[in-house]
């Protein structure tokens, strides 16, 4: 298994070099991250779907790619993935009715495919359409079940922390 031995025999030229091959890796997976905001024009160019109200289209632990053309309207049956105010984490639902009201502004209602309900239970006291502004993306496409890695480390912290201990010794250990 590991032990400290490894570190303790590096040279401070050696340590400096992984800490810096550590330093790599994570702004080089900040990059990719901001390169797709810039792409797709989503402030979460890829969302998981954490509840099964959108089966069949999506299930649980489904990785969404995200667009968010400004320019395009959303349409009836576009899912879209929305914020709600007051709450941390996005919802992806369908688009199941457009509003236009008297000063052109259109506005729209949201349901998931396995809920019975449209979704005006879950947006903010009061509210009952959603703005574009509310919109983080529109969904063009998915990798099936690869968000189960999130899921997993969201339902045990403790698999989130080990992971993340052993990403980092095997960093400072590996010297290749």
């Amino acid at each position: 298994m590991f032990s400290l031995d490894e570190v303790y025999r590096m040279d401070k030229r050696q340590l400096i070099m992984q800490v810096l091959n550590f330093c790599l890796i994570v702004s080089s997976a900040l990059m990719i991250w901001k390169s797709l905001m810039l792409l797709t024009g989503s402030e979460s160019p890829i969302v998981v779907v954490l509840s099964g109200s959108m089966e069949p289209a999506f299930y649980r632990g489904d990785l969404l790619i995200l667009t968010n053309n400004l320019d395009d309207p959303i349409q009836v049956g576009d899912i879209v993935v929305f914020n709600i105010k007051n709450r941390d984490i996005p919802i992806v639902h369908r688009a199941i009715k457009l509003h236009q009201s008297k000063d052109g502004k259109v506005k729209f209602l949201t349901k998931g495919d396995n809920n019975s309900v449209d979704d005006r239970s879950l947006y903010a006291p009061g509210q009952m359409w959603l703005e574009r502004t509310d919109v983080i993306g529109r969904a063009k496409g998915y990798v099936p079940y690869v968000g189960m890695v999130t899921i997993l480390m969201n339902d045990y912290p403790q698999l989130k922390y080990a992971v993340l201990l052993l990403l980092g010794v095997y960093v400072l250990i590996h010297r290749e």
